[in-house]
Parts: structure tokens; sequence; C-alpha cells
């Protein structure tokens, strides 16, 4: 098993035949330009698409990239809304809460919090994910996006148990600190964390990420959504990465970082 980071919570995961693209967003850097974090010569080969919510540096480029693959899209239900006899996704690059991109039912796989489907051998089972606020700054200047029933920011916020080719690999997306329902999710082989929500409490930051960890006692711990570009800042969501992997070490749990395209191999259990 090979995993990929490519900023923000963007991974891919390669396994037998599988080539699953978590969160396949932009890059939300200088004037709004949403570049594609997976390279395009990744699009085609990959077969199975995760997201984790609506917000641009995750979800930008879903539909393109479904298109191209032919891949499924697994989702929370709150993504998909039917509209006059249309089964419709949350429009990616449209403002607001606008369900406007077709897609075809057998292409799309839903699932709340605590639900566990089935899908091409592997088990996927859904986390309680929060999305926090977003602060955007310009100059002096400051708005603050609060998540909530008409709000884009953080639609659909969901995390993903996959149990793949023996393997439990748990990505969380943007969230805040969940200790009691994280209670039941433990030991999985790889943990994806966000720890970037000092300054931007938009997901959790160091400590409490640390605290998590706690909780699911991951042999793995890959950290994510920090130090990363983001409107006019070329360190949005900033955090001490050593710091964190420090403290994850001295539980006895590895930590490795990755930068934008590092890559790190894993033993397949079988």
């Amino acid at each position: 098993m090979k995993i990929t980071h490519y900023l923000y919570n963007t991974f891919i995961i390669e396994s037998g035949s599988k080539k699953i693209a978590i969160d396949p967003g932009g890059l939300f850097f200088y004037f709004f330009r949403f570049t594609t974090l997976i390279p395009k010569s990744e699009w085609e080969s990959i077969t199975h698409i995760f997201v984790t919510h609506g917000d641009p540096d995750h979800y930008w480029h879903m539909d393109r990239v479904a298109k191209v693959s032919n891949a499924p899209v697994i989702c929370n239900k709150t993504m998909v809304r039917n509209i006059e006899g249309k089964t419709l996704m949350l429009g990616p690059r449209d403002k607001g809460l606008a369900f406007t991109t077709p897609i075809e039912i057998e292409k799309v796989h839903t699932l709340s919090e605590d639900e566990t489907i089935h899908l091409d051998g592997m088990s996927i089972t859904g986390i309680k994910a929060t999305h926090g606020p977003m602060i955007l700054k310009i100059g002096p200047f400051s708005k603050t996006l609060k998540p909530g029933p008409d709000e884009r920011v953080g639609w659909g916020a969901i995390g993903f148990n996959i149990q793949l080719d023996g393997k439990s690999i748990v990505n969380l997306g943007d969230t805040l600190l969940h200790e009691k329902e994280w209670q039941n999710i433990k030991n999985p082989d790889v943990l994806m964390i966000p720890i970037g929500g000092r300054t931007i409490p938009n997901t959790m930051d160091e400590k409490e990420a640390i605290q998590a960890v706690k909780i699911m006692r991951p042999k793995l711990v890959i950290p994510c959504h920090y130090n990363t570009p983001g409107l006019f800042s070329k360190n949005y969501n900033s955090a001490d990465d050593q710091m964190f992997k420090k403290e994850v070490e001295k539980m006895g749990i590895e930590c490795v970082i990755l930068k934008m395209g590092d890559s790190i191999d894993l033993k397949n259990d079988k």
C-alpha cells in the first residue's frame, strides 16, 4: 500500500487494483487560483473518489476527476439532493448551496456518521466530523464564516474509516475534536489528522489532535491540513509539525510528515 499526500487533506492511496483519491480539491492561493492538487496525469487511473466536504480546497475538481476516471464518489448523504426527479450533487464551483451537478445514481455512494457501506471489497464507515469557522483575512480586514444550515463552508463534513486489504485507514477531513464520538475507533493502521487550527479554527490544533491520537491509538499518524497556501498567505493554518510528531512518538506511535507529493509505503497484511 502506498499513500501520497498533496497538501490540505488531499491523498492518493494505492493498494492492489485500487487507486483511491481523497478530496481532489484545488490549490487555494493568490487571486483564487484553484490549480488541481492531484496531478492531471493521475486522474484517469483513479478508481474511487472520497469527499469529506464541499470546500474548494477539498472538492473543486471532484466532478472533473470523476468524468475522466469514471470512478464512483463516496460522500456524506447531505452532498446529494433529489431535485425534480434528478439526483444532483453540490456544485463544486457554484456559489452557495447550489445542487447543480448531475451524477449517475450508481456512481455515487452516500453514508452518514456511524453508517457502514460495502463497496468493491472495501468496508467504509462514516465518522463524526464538524468543520470549524473560517477566518478570511485580506490586509487589515477579516471576516468569519461559520458553518451552518445555509452556509457552504464545511458543508457535508464527514470522516471515513476505510477497511482495505487488511488495513484500517482513517481520514477525518477538516474537523474539530470529538472525544466521545471517536472512542469506538480503536487502533487504526493509519490516521490522517488535521492539526492546523491554532490561528484559523476550522480544524483541531496540535494539542487537540494529540488528544485524538491518544483516544484512537493508531499505528501510524500522518498530520495534514496545516502550513498550506490560502488566500493571500503562504502559511495558512499554521502549525508546529515537529512538536506534534515528537508528542505522538512519545506515545510509541509512528508519525510521518509528508510534504507536497511525498509518499510512504506500507506492507500489506495480505
